[in-house]
Order: C-alpha cells, then structure tokens, then sequence
C-alpha cells in the first residue's frame, strides 16, 4: 500500500502519473489490469515501486469510489480522488503531502479530514452501485451484505497452486523459504500455498517449470469437488485459459482423456503453452462454436465428469478486479444468467448415467447460482444434488459449507465462488 509506513517519497511527478492512469481507468472501456498494463507500456521511466505506488492508489480509489465521491461532492475530480485517496484511506497526514498540493488545497484537504460518513446509504457503504445493493439486499440482511463487501473491498492475497505431478508442496514451501520468500500453506486446498508479499514469479524456476501455477485457493477446491479418478473421461467446459483444467489434469494423474472446451481459440492457445509448461499428457483443448457444437453431442452421454465454470459477471473477484463492480450493469448480468442456463443444458447432455455434473461460478448473486441451479433441476428430473460439504469431507477436507458450495472473502479469506454439484440417476 502507498501508505506512510513504507516511508516512500511521493512526488508530484508521481501523483501526475497516477492522476493520468486514473483518467484511463474511469473511462471503464475496458479491464482495470489491461489500461494498466498498457500504461506502464507506455510509461517505461517508471521505476517498479513507482508502478506499485500507482497500480495500489488506482485500485484503492476503483474499490472505495463511492465513499471517495461521497466526501468530494459535489466537485470530484481525479487529481482530488487520488489526494483523497492518500489522506482518508492510506492515513498520510497534511505535513506529509505538503510539497504536494497546490494553492488553497491545504484547506481543501484540512476539511476533507474530518468529513463525517454518518450520511452515507447503504450502497456507499458497501461501495456498491445502487444496482447490486438492491439486489443482494433481496436476499441477505444489511449487516450480511455490509460484512461482504467489507471483504470484497481488500485486496486479495497470492495464492499458489502446486503442481503435485511434478513436486510436493513441503518441497515448494522449503524452496520458497530458503529463498526468503514468506509463504504458508493453504488452510483450505490441500494444493494451495499463500505468499505474505506478491513477488513477480512469471520467471521464477518453480513457475517456469511447471511446478507452481498461481489460483486463488477457493478456485481450488472446484477440482476436488469434480474429483475426477484416474483413467476416467472428464470435460472442463468452459476452460478458458486453463487453470481448473491443469487442477483436474494433475488430479488425474494425467492419465484417462480431459477435454478443454471453450469458444475462444486466443485463451485455448494459452492453455496449450501451459500444458506444455506442467508436464501434463492427458488434456484435449478443443474449441468449440457453443454449447450445441457437433464436437459436444458427439460425446453425449459418454463423460464420467464435467465441470461448468460459466461465464458469469465476477463480482465475486472484486478484490482483485474491482472495476468490474462499475462496469457491470442489471442487464448484462440478465444477458449472462440467459446464456448460463443454456450452457448447463448443454453441458449435462455429456453426462454419462451416475456421473457428475459441476455448476460454478465466482459470483455473489444468486441469480447467477442457486436460480440458474434450481431451474435446471426442475426441468431435468434424472439429475440431483449432492452436498458440496460432504464430498469435500471424504476427501479430508474440513469446510461448513453445506450443500451447496459457497466461499467468500470476510469469511474464508478466498474470492467469492458458488458450486453446486450434480449427479445424473445410474
């Protein structure tokens, strides 16, 4: 954090810079980590704790935006958001930006210290867009979603994925610790390891390797809740770039045949570096033009196991995407529950008899999750549900997270995810 205790020289070359980048981001034409990307491509000069220093004031302005504009209405700007910024989330004092500020700013931010939130609504609290407040204020009481987005509202830690047909994690651990790097292993995910800090790992040995895959230990567990056996055909639905397949791949001991669906030939061709990357023999990307594609019905009803990770509105990867939350909108998440009961539809066409059907997603909504599960349900009787929590259980792993599968932020320290796993009638 660009906060006082990193005793980091703030510049205003460095506030103009961040000021810059913030412009771009507000425009929410596209992902916040893509404008950022191209800005440091276009800013080379700045040194690493530069971009550190802009990338973490960026991202905490994007998280707490409402409180932010509450406390400047009526006049916001992007050079007061990022003072704002300084002041009322990171704690720096008036003296410390002193050689920062402009003529009658120290006024402004004198003020600005002691503005009361007392007024603010439950949406600026949350630092929600009205929009989703009123929707999860459907469903859960105001404290309930106040303490949720409290969680959503930090920022996330590195977890790592370690590749076990390759290495153990103890070895990784050991590794890691003999490098100075500060890491625990996961409390969940019997996989997972968690770093104190976020070290760039893209040339690390253990990433080149293959050994070390970085996921989000709730994304995890997706796998073990499929727990796709040795020599079985499994299909990862909509896999994307890859990273739940390679879980399933290693869970597999590569062996048996996984297919990687998805309808982008750019995130499949990702998928094949990194499969080359861990050692995995056993995996088939094959792009497909939808859920109706000739190359899914020719497997129909021959699948032991298919996980559907479904395009879905994210909001529960807000700590780590949290313009997403602004850039959402009620009618594309309408548009995106529409294509995620079609998706399942046609996914559960693979589902050979007594095998399983994974339905997930890393959203907070329920209309994207128990909605889009219980639709199906109705409407496909040789289907049931099985608990989440028990399967996990029988695999050693301790979750109260009942039935169906639900993590979140404030209280597993993960993204936010929903499962619910399905078994088709023997």
């Amino acid at each position: 954090m660009p906060n006082k205790k990193e005793n980091m020289r703030i510049t205003p070359k460095l506030i103009d810079a961040t000021i810059t980048a913030l412009n771009e981001l507000l425009k929410f034409g596209q992902p916040a980590d893509a404008v950022l990307s191209k800005f440091f491509r276009d800013h080379r000069l700045l040194g690493q704790n530069d971009r550190g220093f802009v990338a973490e004031t960026a991202f905490a302005i994007l998280r707490r935006k409402r409180l932010l504009e509450h406390l400047l209405a009526p006049d916001v700007t992007p050079r007061r958001l990022v003072l704002a910024a300084l002041v009322r989330l990171f704690g720096n004092s008036q003296r410390q930006l002193a050689d920062l500020l402009k003529a009658k700013e120290a006024d402004w931010i004198a003020a600005l210290k002691g503005r009361t939130t007392a007024d603010l609504t439950l949406a600026e609290q949350a630092d929600f867009p009205d929009w989703l407040a009123g929707r999860l204020l459907e469903h859960m009481e105001p404290f309930e979603m106040l303490e949720l987005a409290q969680g959503l509202n930090q920022g996330a830690p590195l977890d790592l994925r370690v590749n076990t047909f390759k290495v153990e994690r103890e070895d990784v651990l050991k590794q890691l610790a003999e490098e100075g790097i500060e890491a625990e292993a996961g409390k969940l995910s019997p996989l997972a390891i968690r770093l104190k800090a976020k070290p760039a790992l893209q040339r690390h040995p253990l990433y080149l390797s293959g050994a070390i895959e970085v996921q989000d230990e709730g994304s995890q567990l997706l796998g073990y809740l499929l727990g796709p056996r040795r020599g079985e055909m499994v299909v990862d639905f909509c896999a994307g770039a890859g990273g739940k397949t390679l879980l399933l791949g290693a869970l597999m001991r590569s062996t048996g045949r996984l297919y990687a669906f998805d309808v982008s030939d750019k995130r499949l061709a990702r998928l094949r570096t990194r499969v080359a990357r861990s050692g995995l023999s056993n995996v088939h990307p094959v792009v497909i033009s939808n859920e109706n594609d000739l190359r899914v019905k020719r497997l129909a009803g021959k699948i032991d196991r298919v996980l559907v990770d479904a395009p879905c509105s994210g909001l529960g990867t807000l700590r780590r995407n949290p313009d997403l939350k602004w850039r959402q909108t009620p009618e594309g998440v309408d548009e995106l529950t529409r294509k995620q009961h079609d998706i399942l539809k046609g996914a559960s066409r693979l589902v050979k008899k007594g095998g399983r059907l994974v339905y997930a997603t890393c959203s907070i909504l329920p209309e994207e999750n128990e909605k889009v599960v219980a639709d199906f349900l109705a409407a496909h009787a040789e289907f049931h549900k099985v608990s989440a929590q028990e399967i996990l259980a029988q695999q050693g792993i301790v979750l109260e997270c009942g039935e169906d599968f639900r993590l979140s932020p404030h209280k597993h320290g993960t993204d936010g995810f929903y499962a619910a796993v399905l078994e088709r009638d023997s």
